[in-house]
C-alpha cells in the first residue's frame, strides 16, 4: 500500500491540494523513466516502473502514482532499494513458490511475482508466489490487473509498516495492509483494490495541513479514545471495526507470516529505513486460470451478469451504483485527456527533476479537470498500501 488504503468503498484517492499544476501521461512517463534510469535502474526496469506509477495516477489513485517517485528515487540513493537487484526463486514446489527480491524496488519485485504467478497458473491451474525482502510495492491493482489482462484472477496482498490500531486497542499494530482482486477487462473489468483501514494516514495529514476535523470514525488517540481532532490522531481505525482487524490479521498472515518476513509492528515507515538495507516487506501474488474451473467462457458470462447486475442495481440517489473498478477507469479516461492533477509537493518534486534532465516539467491548466471526484465518485476515498 500503496503506502496506505480506502476509506469508504472503493479504493480512489481524496482529491490532493489544488495546485493548477498538472502533467499528461506521456511526458510523465518519460521524466519518470529518466528520473529512474539517472538512478542507475536498467531502462527496462525503469519502464515498468514508470508506468506503474503513471498508470496509477491516471486512476486517480494519487498516493500511490507519480507522488511515490520521490521516495523511489530516494529509496534507491539510500540503497534501501538496490538498483542491481537479482530476485531469485529461494522455495519451488511448483504452484507454490518464495522469490527473494535482493532489496529491488518493490514495484519490480511485484511485476516479477506476477510473472511467475501467470506461468505457473498456465501448468497448474494455480499459483501463489511469495515474495520476500522487498520494499514498498505501490497499488497492490498494478499486479493484478496485470494478471487479469492474461485471462487470469489476480489475488495480491502485501504487508505494511503498522498505522492501525486492532479494534478496542490503543497502539498501531498492522499496515492498512490492502487487498486486490482482478479479473477480465475494459468495460468488463472487475478490479477492487481496498485497505483495511478506515481511511489512509495521508488523509489525515492533509486534513491537518488544511486544518480541518476528521471525519468520525477514522482515527484514535493515545488513549484508544475516537477523535475527529487531526493533531490527536495516534492510530488509525480498522475498516468495519472487528472484522476489519480481521481482515488486516489476514493480510499479515499471508504477506508476512506465510512469506517468512517481519510483521507489520517491526516495519520501519517509509523514508525511515535504514541505508543500504531493504525495509523487508513481504507480498503474496495469487493467480487462477478460470479454464481449471468453470471453464473460460463461462467465466467470462458470469463476470459480465455480476457486473452488469450490480451496476443496473435500483440506486437509492441519483448517482449510479458502481462496481470495483469503475471509478478508476472515469479518472483514466478523463485525466488521459486532461493530464494529472498534482498536489503542490508532488509538483515541485517534478518540476526539479524536470530541470535537472532537461526534460519537461509540469503545466499550469485550468482546473475543471477533477471536478469528476466530487461531479461522479463521491465516497470513494482512497488510503495507502
Amino acid at each position: 500500500m500503496t503506502t496506505e488504503a480506502p476509506a469508504g468503498t472503493l479504493r480512489a484517492e481524496p482529491a490532493p491540494p489544488a495546485t493548477g499544476r498538472t502533467i499528461h501521461h506521456r511526458p510523465a512517463r518519460e521524466l519518470a523513466r529518466e528520473a529512474l534510469v539517472a538512478a542507475d535502474l536498467p531502462p527496462e526496469e525503469a519502464d515498468q516502473v514508470a508506468d506503474a506509477l503513471v498508470t496509477t495516477s491516471l486512476r486517480g489513485i494519487d498516493t500511490h502514482g507519480l507522488r511515490l517517485l520521490p521516495q523511489y528515487l530516494n529509496e534507491l540513493s539510500t540503497g534501501v532499494a538496490r538498483a542491481a537487484a537479482k530476485p531469485a526463486v529461494v522455495r519451488d514446489r511448483g504452484a507454490g513458490l518464495l522469490l527473494d527480491a535482493d532489496g529491488s524496488l518493490g514495484v519490480l519485485a511485484g511485476l516479477r511475482a506476477a510473472r511467475l504467478a501467470a506461468e505457473r497458473a498456465a501448468q497448474h491451474g494455480v499459483a501463489a508466489v511469495g515474495v520476500r525482502n522487498s520494499n514498498h510495492f505501490g497499488a497492490a491493482s498494478v499486479y493484478t490487473r496485470t494478471l487479469a489482462r492474461t485471462g487470469l484472477v489476480g489475488i495480491a496482498v502485501t504487508s505494511a509498516a503498522s498505522r492501525v490500531a486492532p479494534y478496542g486497542g490503543v497502539e498501531p499494530l498492522f499496515g492498512t495492509n490492502p487487498i486486490s482482486v482482478a479479473a477480465g477487462g475494459g468495460n468488463e473489468e472487475f478490479a477492487l483494490d481496498m485497505a483495511t483501514s478506515q481511511v489512509c494516514f495521508g488523509e489525515v495529514k492533509q486534513r491537518r495541513a488544511e486544518g480541518r476535523g476528521l471525519d468520525d470514525g477514522w482515527a484514535t488517540d493515545r488513549a484508544g479514545r475516537p477523535t475527529t481532532h487531526p493533531e490527536e490522531a495516534y492510530a488509525l481505525s480498522p475498516l468495519g471495526g472487528y472484522k476489519g482487524q480481521g481482515l488486516a490479521m489476514a493480510v499479515t498472515l499471508l504477506g508476512a507470516v506465510l512469506t517468512g518476513t517481519a510483521p507489520d509492528w517491526r516495519l520501519s515507515q517509509v523514508g525511515a529505513g535504514d541505508a543500504g538495507a531493504s525495509r523487508g516487506i513481504g507480498h503474496l501474488v495469487l493467480a487462477l486460470d478460470p479454464a481449471a474451473f468453470t471453464g473460460t467462457d463461462s467465466f467470462a458470462t458470469g463476470l459480465t451478469d455480476l457486473l452488469t447486475t450490480v451496476r443496473t442495481a435500483t440506486a437509492a440517489t441519483d448517482r449510479p451504483v458502481l462496481a470495483p473498478g469503475d471509478p478508476q477507469r472515469a479518472h483514466e479516461r478523463h485525466r488521459a485527456i486532461h493530464g494529472i492533477p498534482l498536489d503542490a509537493g508532488t509538483a515541485a518534486a517534478l518540476d526539479e527533476l524536470a530541470a535537472r534532465l532537461g526534460l519537461p516539467g509540469t503545466e499550469v491548466l485550468p482546473r475543471t479537470d477533477d471536478r469528476l471526484r466530487t461531479a461522479v465518485l463521491p465516497g470513494t476515498e482512497e488510503a495507502s498500501a
